[in-house]
């Protein structure tokens, strides 16, 4: 069997000096903090397809359904991030409209589940574990775009989604938990022998 050699290559090898391009066709180091900013985006979105899938087997499709939307808008983050010529931008925006749906999202669950008046373990059914992983790595990845706002400016409403988006992940998590009633692990403060 013949390969076509007219078919693209996945390989560029224009990276084995440690250098790369953003969108704009800049070329920076990949130690660049904006790389290390859309590289979490891409963690984190890689999560929320693992999370998907268990979702699917279950009977979950507004979760599914939220998760989606939330990874388009993901790679909407990375495509701002991965670029320094505003004029490529075009349609590629995160809006308040996706914050405040984030926020109805977060409140809507809030109301299913109890107070917490102690820290949480993450933990409980897979799937919320999983979750739980996903937030941690919204959390770094929110870490590393406040870095690069620093040197790259970056948009409000960037910032505001990934701190909103991590919160709805720690309420996911929770809302996973009681519907599939895992009992929620406290953190007490101290230690018993």
């Amino acid at each position: 069997m013949s390969t076509s050699s007219s078919s693209p290559k996945i390989y560029t090898k224009r990276g084995d000096a440690g250098e790369t391009s953003l969108a704009s066709g800049t070329v920076v180091s990949k130690s660049d903090s904006r790389l290390h900013a859309y590289g979490t985006i891409d963690e984190l979105n890689s999560h929320l397809g693992s999370i998907l899938a268990l979702l699917r087997e279950g009977s979950w499709p507004d979760q599914c359904q939220e998760l989606i939307t939330i990874q388009r808008e993901l790679f909407t983050v990375g495509t701002r991030l991965a670029t320094d010529n505003p004029n490529q931008l075009g349609t590629f925006q995160i809006r308040d409209t996706m914050v405040q749906r984030l926020e109805n999202q977060i409140d809507r669950y809030s109301q299913e589940l109890s107070p917490l008046k102690n820290f949480l373990l993450p933990g409980g059914s897979q799937i919320a574990s999983m979750v739980h992983v996903a937030r941690t790595v919204c959390r770094r990845a929110e870490r590393w775009i406040e870095q690069c706002h620093h040197q790259h400016p970056v948009t409000a409403e960037i910032r505001s989604y990934m701190n909103r988006l991590s919160d709805y992940l720690f309420v996911l998590a929770r809302f996973v938990n009681k519907r599939l009633n895992q009992p929620e692990e406290l953190w007490q403060g101290r230690h018993d022998p």
